[in-house]
């Protein structure tokens, strides 16, 4: 979540009236708890990916640049990519199944091999609203879907044999809840099932997750017993959704069970405290969950920049 309109949740919320991994590898447990970033001043983490190789990719929402580790070392270095130079901020990051790393921020998509060379820019055109502010996104098996954090619009943009299609907009998700004002849905994370069918889209102003039918675009609520649930970044892990909440709720990763529909669900776990300054996204690896220290509430922060590693409580340990 981008830290400069933090008083646009504080206003959205005044206005609202109700409203996957692989297996972990061997030795887990001696894995670091505490990964740093960076040490330079200013970096404010964001975004965070764990490939199936357990490389980790985090981006930062301060200077747009892309960090890389691997879930053994404690230390990430910087990732040089090419073609993004002009990007100062850079929030949601991700890795396909070909292993190439894909980014957003700005108005911009990009996707770069594992090497740092670009492969795609994709822009996306301006919203309802004025210029995009592209926030997070996920990869199905024909399309990459991104919310955007100033329009209430989700983004999409196809993909035939690993070619990255115009990124035009797809649903402007005020149709589900019209008298909420455009200005404050604030989208944020965003997740699929593995058949790309339904899409869960959160929106830190309307405090709530929205499920989307892609075949209809028909948008609804995702009911949580009427719990607000203004989630940032989020894994959608087969009927579990981890979500992070950094406003309206205790700081941390919230997990919450759902039907087999994904329409409905309750809260069963809150990883809450101090181990966590500002939490804005998190990825999901073997028995671990990695979650981003942003820091975005106190701009530039105070370095070290971190991720923190706690267990899974719904993982199946030997």
């Amino acid at each position: 979540m981008p830290g400069s309109p933090r008083l646009l949740c504080l206003a959205a919320s005044a206005l609202l009236v109700a409203l996957g991994g692989p297996a972990a590898p061997a030795g887990a447990h001696e894995l670091p708890r505490t990964y740093v970033v960076s040490r330079s001043p200013g970096v404010l983490p964001e975004g965070i990916t764990v490939d199936r190789d357990g490389t980790l990719y985090v981006s930062s929402d301060g200077t747009g640049a892309l960090y890389r580790g691997h879930v053994r070392d404690a230390r990430l270095r910087p990732f040089p990519v090419r073609g993004a130079a002009n990007r100062t901020s850079t929030l949601g990051v991700h890795t396909d199944a070909r292993g190439r790393v894909l980014s957003v921020g700005g108005a911009t998509l990009t996707v770069h091999d594992r090497h740092g060379r670009l492969s795609a820019t994709r822009t996306a055109s301006d919203g309802p609203l004025g210029a995009p502010d592209l926030n997070d996104f996920v990869i199905t098996r024909d399309a990459v879907y991104v919310t955007d954090w100033a329009n209430p619009v989700v983004h999409r943009a196809t993909l035939r044999g690993g070619t990255l299609g115009p990124l035009e907009p797809w649903l402007d998700i005020r149709s589900a809840f019209p008298q909420f004002p455009p200005q404050y849905w604030l989208l944020n994370g965003i997740v699929a099932d593995p058949a790309g069918r339904t899409l869960l889209v959160a929106s830190n102003g309307t405090e709530a997750v929205w499920r989307v039918d892609v075949a209809t675009r028909r948008t609804e609520q995702l009911g949580l017993g009427g719990e607000s649930f203004g989630a940032d970044g989020m894994v959608l892990h087969g009927r579990t959704l981890y979500a992070v909440l950094n406003h309206g709720a205790p700081h941390g990763v919230h997990i919450a069970r759902l039907d087999p529909e994904l329409r409905n669900g309750s809260v069963t776990h809150r990883l809450t405290g101090e181990r966590f300054d500002l939490p804005t996204t998190l990825a999901r690896y073997g028995c671990r969950l990695y979650v981003v220290n942003s820091q975005n509430d106190e701009p530039p922060g105070q370095p070290p920049y971190t991720v923190s590693a706690v267990d899974d409580p719904l993982c199946e340990r030997p």
